[in-house]
């Protein structure tokens, strides 16, 4: 979350940057609760000073052999004021914290100031679109003439959105997860962890899906849990409540599936593999220091793109501007890969760096050169997600027989298949 002094001090930059984001949140009504709070404080304060000053005087009055009784009211009546002052204070304060958990992050100085996802300009591109010379097939006609995956069967058993992956289609949902795996960690840097694939409500808060995105996520009410939306949550977590003591950047990379209920999003992309409510995800995670986030936000948008890279599909990089970035991104890169069948780009990464604003949240920081604790900036990217980085190798590689050639890359790990075919 943003820190309430620098709100309090930039209001004016505060209220822009949020006009900029189109962030329905009223600055005002925020620094009103915190004004109050410093106020119940002050008043407190003094009158905790006043009621110690006249209590002292309670045992000379009697020592002389005088009547304390009207002074010892009056201390009272300054103990239930006092008690008033508390009350009112944990109200507020429960207010002010809930409003600043509604405001998102400050967009980077360099994120592009735009009104819809039409004003994010790209970055680059690699490679080139794939000249097929034949009308490509959509990849759930592939996916169904293959044997790769039963959508129907998937929807049976949990509803649409739940996808059922078979035979070579499971072995290839494996293998890409193994490869990215295998990469981030032996050619990147990244140290895997297995974190659980369901966390509680002040986890989901650390990282900012909670409270604002409670209706896009799945819950489990009776055990106050929560099935993750993606990796970053429960990896970002896992240094809650800490001063690290190792030496900075950390990287972690885990897979975990994703659930998503997504409820704002309903009859959108539905088919196939477009939109999924349960897909598979390899996710980077780093924790750095304020000076290097920039730096090490590139490095990480650089390993989601060498996965696509490797598997040699054509992809562009767009930056998210003020108006499309996530709500505890500062700035966002997003990948996109082609899928020529749906003749579109489909985003497969999100790369963000959020500064410090999770690490307010999940309170973790790192002692500087000086020994003084401060907090980290943290970073994540898909490295990468699974449905449509599936799509586009289907849709891509497909060859007019209806077989699926399969990229180099990944052959090794489908045991040195080289086609999916009937």
């Amino acid at each position: 979350m943003l820190d309430i002094r620098f709100i309090r001090e930039n209001a004016d930059a505060v209220k822009a940057a949020m006009q900029n984001r189109k962030a329905d949140v009223d600055v005002d009504a925020v620094l009103a609760l915190d004004a109050r709070r410093r106020e119940i404080v002050a008043e407190a304060e003094e009158l905790k000073a006043e009621r110690n000053r006249i209590s002292k005087s309670i045992g000379k009055i009697i020592q002389e052999g005088g009547d304390a009784e009207a002074i010892k009211a009056q201390v009272r009546e300054m103990g239930d004021k006092i008690s008033a002052f508390d009350e009112e204070l944990r109200e507020v304060g429960a207010k002010l914290k809930e409003g600043l958990l509604y405001i998102p992050n400050m967009p980077s100085e360099t994120t592009p100031v735009g009104e819809s996802e039409d004003d994010n300009p790209v970055i680059r591109t690699w490679g080139e679109k794939k000249e097929l010379g034949f009308e490509p097939k959509a990849h759930w006609d592939l996916g169904a003439e293959l044997g790769l995956f039963d959508l129907e069967r998937g929807a049976k058993l949990s509803g649409s959105g739940f996808p059922l992956f078979t035979g070579k289609g499971a072995k290839l949902e494996r293998a890409l997860i193994q490869f990215m795996l295998d990469l981030h960690t032996e050619e990147h840097g990244y140290i895997e962890v297995a974190p659980p694939f369901m966390c509680n409500a002040e986890t989901m808060t650390g990282t900012g899906q909670l409270p604002k995105f409670a209706e896009d996520m799945y819950s489990v009410p009776l055990d106050g849990l929560y099935p993750i939306p993606t990796a970053e949550v429960p990896v970002t977590n896992m240094y809650a409540q800490e001063i690290l003591d190792q030496e900075l950047p950390i990287c972690h990379t885990a897979y975990t599936p994703c659930f998503r209920r997504e409820a704002g999003s309903a009859g959108k992309d539905t088919r196939g593999l477009l939109r999924v409510h349960q897909f598979d995800k390899v996710e980077m995670v780093k924790f750095t220091t304020p000076e290097t986030s920039e730096e090490e936000h590139e490095k990480l948008t650089a390993d989601a793109e060498r996965v696509l890279q490797k598997l040699g599909l054509h992809y562009r990089v767009i930056e998210l501007c003020t108006a499309d970035i996530g709500f505890s991104a500062s700035k966002c890169y997003d990948i996109e890969l082609w899928a020529p069948a749906q003749d579109k780009w489909l985003e497969v990464s999100s790369c963000s760096n959020f500064k410090d604003y999770q690490a307010r949240r999940a309170n973790i920081r790192y002692r500087d050169e000086n020994g003084k604790p401060q907090f980290v900036h943290t970073l994540n990217g898909s490295g990468v997600a699974l449905p449509r980085l599936v799509i586009a190798i289907m849709e891509n590689y497909q060859n007019e027989d209806g077989s699926i050639d399969l990229p180099e890359a990944i052959q090794p790990y489908m045991g040195g298949l080289k086609k999916l075919e009937k």
